[in-house]
């Protein structure tokens, strides 16, 4: 049985291109009941309320609820704007996190293309998910320079990052380089180990710090148009859970992808406890991407089998991590395996390829999910290639 508070799927990677109207929403989104159902498994459409481990339940959004033997958390984040006074699509900068923002940040484009201004793009600090942030500025870029509406939008990058290109894992390759060079040519300035303070209309106020962690300098930006990546926290139904949860709200697992406190209880994607990877003047978080989700799951999966049947449940994920990001007329693309340091293998590349490839990607697992194939074996052949595995080999060998 699957929980969610909607049945429909948006392909989130897609939001930055929705957000420029570059897509409709309708063009990356679909009802997965069908699929779900394709699966043996009964769909219901209402949100969770509450997890109770304590009596193996969970109290539904409509007061209903519940009964396990084992449960599987992957509700993504709470997007915590309120950290920062101001910010979000109830404050004055917009978001690219979840379709709806994505379709709000769209109309107040529109409305900026009849009176261009400044553009400020970026992260606040707490943020873990830097990949759009990039993506977002440089396309936002490439559309302007196409409506010859560039010249009169000067842009700023701010992020939590101690250099651009760390992206929270102490960067990939030469990723730094890479964006740097990039931010150069679209005449992108950006103010690094920024945490913003406030944000009021036409104006956002930060702070720069260096790297003891002191305030070196302040900054007021202005701007005409913002769209900044917030904190994550972990949602309501999950959060103060003791010894299930950190005080952020993340879920607590082991190498196993398994609740350290609750046996019966896993987790993966956001929603899990991933300690930073380094100590950094502003905080920043650990990303988890689309194939490093993929592997967690895979475990899962695998050590749900396991134990159904008796067997010791060991699988272990990879965290590896394969990742396509626009740039708008190209793109950047890394290989992490492991993601997170220290890694095996290590590559970062641009091209004009990585554009078109994340078109192809975007039609590809949208098929994959209206068809309902969830591990198709071509793909698995093709990530072999690179050598990319979801699980390690002490138990299994893809």
């Amino acid at each position: 049985m699957k929980v969610g508070p909607s049945p429909t799927f948006n392909f989130t990677p897609s939001n930055p291109w929705v957000a420029v109207g570059w897509r409709k929403p309708e063009d990356i989104r679909l009802d997965v009941t069908r699929p779900v159902e394709s699966h043996g498994m009964r769909f219901v459409p209402i949100a969770a309320k509450k997890v109770v481990p304590e009596a193996r339940r969970v109290d539904l959004a409509d007061g209903s609820s519940l009964d396990y033997d084992y449960l599987v958390i992957t509700t993504g984040p709470r997007l915590a704007f309120e950290r920062v006074p101001g910010s979000g699509p109830e404050g004055f900068t917009h978001s690219v996190c979840t379709g709806p923002h994505a379709e709000q940040a769209w109309r107040a484009y529109q409305a900026f293309l009849d009176n261009p201004g400044p553009v400020v793009v970026g992260a606040m600090q707490g943020a873990s998910c830097f990949g759009p942030a990039y993506e977002f500025a440089m396309i936002l870029d490439t559309d302007l320079r196409r409506r010859k509406l560039r010249d009169r939008v000067p842009m700023t990058f701010v992020t939590p990052e101690p250099y651009i290109g760390h992206m929270g894992l102490g960067g990939i390759g030469d990723s730094q380089g890479l964006l740097e060079s990039e931010l150069r040519q679209r005449h992108i300035k950006w103010i690094t180990n920024t945490r913003v303070t406030s944000v009021e209309e036409g104006k956002m106020h930060l702070e720069e710090l260096d790297r003891d962690g002191k305030v070196a300098r302040t900054h007021e930006l202005p701007f005409a148009y913002s769209m900044l990546i917030p904190a994550f926290a972990g949602v309501d139904a999950v959060q103060g859970i003791e010894g299930l949860v950190n005080p952020g709200g993340f879920v607590l697992i082991d190498e196993h992808q398994r609740s350290r406190k609750y046996p019966e209880i896993f987790s993966a994607g956001v929603c899990v406890a991933i300690p930073p990877v380094e100590p950094t003047p502003v905080p920043v978080g650990v990303p988890k991407t689309g194939l490093m989700i993929e592997s967690m799951v895979s475990a899962i999966a695998e050590n749900l089998r396991d134990e159904l049947v008796g067997k010791p449940a060991l699988s272990t994920a990879t965290w590896n991590a394969l990742c396509l990001a626009d740039m708008g007329d190209k793109g950047f693309a890394f290989i992490a395996l492991p993601q997170i340091p220290p890694r095996n293998v290590t590559k970062a590349m641009t091209g004009r390829w990585v554009h078109l490839a994340k078109i192809a990607f975007e039609k590809y697992f949208l098929r994959k999910m209206r068809k309902g194939k969830a591990d198709p074996a071509y793909e698995k052949y093709i990530l072999r290639a690179f050598g990319i595995t979801r699980l390690k080999p002490e138990k299994h060998a893809a």
